[in-house]
């Protein structure tokens, strides 16, 4: 913890703040799940010497002059940046990540930059050999595989650091540090590469629509399944954070819909199977109007109806002068 010892007082006082907002959050959701009359115990939290170096700078503790940043502790700091700031930041945090870059994220408020209207809708469907299945054809998200794509380089860069591991005790090798970081950078592209997809998918989703229904999906069970890896690598949670986000920087209407059964109800006359469909059975077939169609399109139609927006065929297009629901 020597990077925070040095450090000036306004980042140490920060992190006491966030540790301490941490562990009230974390006591608070294990009492809330414990029966009625049980008390929680203390929560286990990550050691902070085992995390990388991160500093939080309020408003007083850091400063903007010519391009470049100011910290507590005269710290002066040339930044390349990504792109200008809309307005004055109230706090920054300075990191460093696993190849060793150092990285500044301002903390600002902005203005919505809202879209021209489209009158079109589109209900989203969560999955796993597609990561995003839509009511349009041409805004379906593929699962790219990209984790599955650097496997064997990841493999590889592991095998060499499980043989060169230092005994307790002693400094590890520079061989070892090499291939520790060559992992981390394959990681890390991988990383980069889902990101960049799901931005830029839904930044397409919410150009051409102007309300979208997605499936409240939390993939967290299927860490304990047999499709973890490939869950991860579809890396749903990031995708659909990223969809939120750009729905409400350009003020589109983002409902989202509770998953249950969502497999077993027809999106054409609403009726419900009296059986959960297995996931070997990719196509629906309806018992009560005889509607046919694949499972996750017929899922991602359900979306649209439980989110009220009705639409008027596949493709999402709706009446002329019809009003769009609230935003769940």
């Amino acid at each position: 913890m020597g990077w925070l010892r040095a450090g000036a007082s306004v980042p140490q006082q920060q992190t006491i703040r966030d540790f301490a907002a941490s562990r009230a959050r974390a006591v608070k959701d294990i009492q809330a799940k414990l029966p009625r009359g049980r008390r929680a115990g203390m929560p286990r939290i990550k050691r902070k010497r085992a995390a990388l170096p991160t500093l939080n700078y309020t408003r007083r503790g850091f400063r903007l002059k010519d391009g470049r940043l100011h910290l507590a502790g005269g710290i002066v700091l040339t930044v390349v940046w990504s792109r200008a700031l809309p307005a004055d930041p109230s706090s920054v945090r300075v990191y460093q990540d696993s190849l060793g870059h150092w990285y500044a994220s301002f903390v600002l408020a902005t203005e919505s930059q809202p879209l021209p209207s489209t009158g079109r809708v589109l209900g989203v469907d969560w999955g796993v050999k597609e990561i995003a299945t839509t009511t349009s054809d041409a805004h379906d998200l593929p699962h790219p595989q990209y984790g599955k794509n650097v496997a064997r380089r990841l493999a590889r860069y592991q095998r060499m650091m499980a043989r060169r591991k230092p005994a307790r005790g002693q400094a590890a090798s520079r061989g070892y540090r090499r291939a520790r970081r060559q992992a981390a950078k394959v990681h890390k592209k991988a990383v980069r590469q889902r990101q960049d997809t799901g931005r830029k998918w839904a930044k397409s989703v919410v150009r051409d629509h102007d309300a979208i229904a997605v499936e409240d999906f939390r993939p967290r069970f299927l860490a304990k399944s047999t499709l973890a890896r490939k869950a991860a690598d579809a890396a749903i949670a990031a995708t659909k954070t990223a969809l939120i986000e750009m729905g409400r920087r350009h003020g589109r209407d983002v409902c989202l819909v509770h998953p249950a059964h969502t497999t077993m109800d027809c999106g054409s006359c609403g009726a419900r199977t009296k059986h959960a469909l297995p996931l070997s059975e990719r196509t629906y077939t309806c018992t009560a109007c005889g509607a046919v169609s694949p499972r996750d399109k017929n899922s991602a139609r359900v979306m649209l109806v439980r989110a009220g927006l009705n639409p008027a065929g596949a493709e999402g297009a709706r009446p002329a002068g019809a009003p769009l629901p609230q935003a769940a």
